[in-house]
């Protein structure tokens, strides 16, 4: 473990968050190791508590750390770096990666289609419209909870086993129905209590929202989904040609 230096013009905690950091970088601590708590850095160190912890929520925030709500502080791993180029679906991404994808349906109903939601989804107002709410996973571990409407016309024998996979290769692959293009717009937010029980993380950490929209060869929508991702496990990016 690091050493710290109380005579030293450098902050106590900015000591503590860099030795933490060095660490991390030269792989001591590695992905998944489990912090000391806050009370052991504070009697290892004998630093008050807030001061530790001003060191771990900068690290948190900085994605080398996690808090995992009941479990305790771990090293983070390496976020995922999803391209915004090209509409592939969450199984897609996942496979690509080596890692195995899955879903927990939360719920799965019919509604009539708002205003909103017939502009979205090129349909009239109170035509049928599924609902359907569920965490997606990789390996088992939570990593995004998604909320996606679609016209019950465009799938009217769709059944709860079809939703737990991909949803793109069901209509691809059963519908035959092409996916050729989609939007997608992303801000960032806080977790409420609902959805960090479900994503397995703490209300009020940092979540992307991606609001997408898929469209069909013949341009219809179809989906639209509002999709809350981990962000200590996820990052975006896009290629820009000059």
């Amino acid at each position: 473990m690091f050493t710290i230096k109380k005579d030293s013009p450098v902050p106590i905690y900015f000591q503590i968050e860099e030795g933490i950091k060095e660490s991390i970088q030269k792989g001591s601590l590695k992905p998944g190791h489990l912090m000391p708590s806050e009370r052991e850095f504070s009697e290892r160190f004998e630093v008050s508590r807030m001061t530790v912890r001003q060191a771990i929520t900068n690290l948190v925030n900085g994605g080398y750390l996690v808090r995992q709500r009941g479990k305790g502080t771990f090293v983070a791993s390496p976020k995922f770096d999803r391209s915004l180029q090209g509409l592939t679906s969450f199984s897609e991404d996942m496979r690509s990666r080596g890692m195995t994808p899955s879903s927990r349906l939360i719920s799965f109903s019919m509604i009539n289609a708002s205003q909103q939601l017939a502009d979205r989804l090129m349909i009239d107002v109170n035509e049928e419209v599924y609902e359907i709410k569920r965490v997606r996973l990789a390996d088992g571990i939570p990593m995004a909870y998604e909320v996606l409407y679609m016209a019950e016309s465009l799938a009217p024998s769709l059944e709860k086993d079809k939703l737990l996979s991909s949803l793109y290769d069901y209509a691809q692959q059963d519908l035959q129905l092409h996916i050729a293009k989609g939007k997608q717009v992303i801000e960032a937010t806080n977790a409420t209590k609902e959805e960090a029980d479900l994503l397995e993380i703490n209300e009020g950490d940092s979540l992307l929202l991606i609001e997408r929209q898929a469209i069909l060869s013949n341009d219809r929508p179809f989906e639209f989904a509002r999709s809350l991702y981990r962000a200590d496990r996820y990052k975006f990016s896009i290629e820009i040609n000059r």
